[in-house]
């Protein structure tokens, strides 16, 4: 099977799982009244007023499948409903707050996985020896240290006595530029946008206000990289075509990097994408004490405040992107062993 066919498959499987998400959430919110669940359903905040109506409108008081159809149409017209706790379209809120996380996620996941790969590399290829003893006691320390207290730890170090790597997304002065109306937002992403409006000052603040919360993602999920690196390396240089490479007189460099390598790295592409959609979606506490204002904290507030329609559309959005993230899994895995496409 080519790659072509082999990624519309996986695009067409999709739909099934996506269904399948999308009933499962909605039947959570069966466990609540339909009062509670007319937030869903509401496209501005003046119709709490008329609860009621909106009961009766979208068949609230019907069976699940009237109500899961109904639903599903306006979510499929954008409808996400109200979040009581903003008053603001829910729609909207996750538009304003999914740039702030992927931006996290864009600065900090490359570099947690090419240099949590290159690190295992390095300890299994060196095992037992120096690198591999350090490189370990860290990966272990690392995956230790509890996220808040590392995120604080670095405040107080390096901006609490220095003032260089300040919370937020953007310092006063930016913040007053890009909130101008003569500053147009492409992206949403404070790195990208201050390109494009041709204010280089405003990315170089954005990328200093990213400093910490990257740091601190890296630090804490780089562990887990490491750990499935160094043992998925190991077993590879333990199989028989590592002999065999090593017999045709190849050099260690492409026994290791062109065999050894590309073979361990098929579960590294699985913690990977999940990684990738976890910190896209999860990150409550690097947000919320670097008051980045991304979907994790958003959510965290949300469902302290029984924010029904919030809660019910950050969960449609996780969902999705774990879907996607599968997805990409999927294609990843073909590209790195062609044999995948066969099964």
């Amino acid at each position: 099977m080519g790659l072509r066919a082999y990624i519309i498959r996986r695009l067409l499987l999709m739909i099934p799982t996506l269904i399948g998400v999308t009933l499962l959430i909605f039947g959570v919110t069966q466990l609540f009244s339909p009062y509670a669940r007319a937030s869903i359903y509401m496209t501005s905040p003046a119709q709490y007023r008329d609860v009621d109506l909106i009961i009766a409108k979208y068949h609230l008081d019907e069976s699940f499948l009237i109500q899961y159809k109904t639903w599903l149409e306006e979510l499929l017209r954008g409808n996400l409903g109200i979040s009581k706790s903003l008053d603001q379209p829910v729609v909207k809120v996750l538009l304003k707050r999914f740039p702030a996380s992927l931006e996290l996620v864009i600065f900090s996941l490359p570099i947690t996985i090419f240099l949590g790969i290159y690190l295992g590399v390095k300890s299994a290829v060196h095992r037992d020896k120096a690198i591999d003893h350090v490189t370990r006691t860290v990966s272990i320390i690392g995956w230790s240290l509890p996220t808040f207290w590392l995120a604080i730890l670095l405040l107080a170090a390096l901006y609490a006595q220095t003032g260089w790597f300040p919370p937020e997304r953007l310092g006063s002065a930016a913040n007053a530029v890009v909130r101008s109306v003569d500053f147009v937002r492409y992206t949403g992403l404070n790195t990208i946008d201050g390109l494009l409006n041709g204010q280089l000052w405003i990315t170089l603040d954005a990328l200093r206000h990213l400093v910490l919360p990257v740091t601190t993602l890296t630090i804490v999920q780089i562990a887990l990289i490491i750990r499935v690196m160094r043992s998925s390396m190991l077993e590879a240089l333990n199989k028989g075509y590592m002999v065999t490479a090593r017999a045709k007189g190849l050099s260690e460099s492409a026994v290791i990097n062109k065999h050894a390598r590309r073979n361990a790295l098929i579960p590294v592409v699985t913690v990977s994408g999940i990684l990738a959609a976890g910190m896209l979606t999860g990150v409550v506490i690097t947000e919320t004490v670097f008051a980045l204002h991304g979907l994790g904290e958003f959510a965290a507030f949300a469902a302290t405040q029984l924010d029904i329609a919030a809660v019910l559309g950050f969960a449609l959005l996780s969902g999705v992107v774990f879907v996607f993230a599968n997805l990409i899994v999927d294609i990843a895995y073909a590209y790195v062993d062609p044999r995948i496409r066969l099964g």
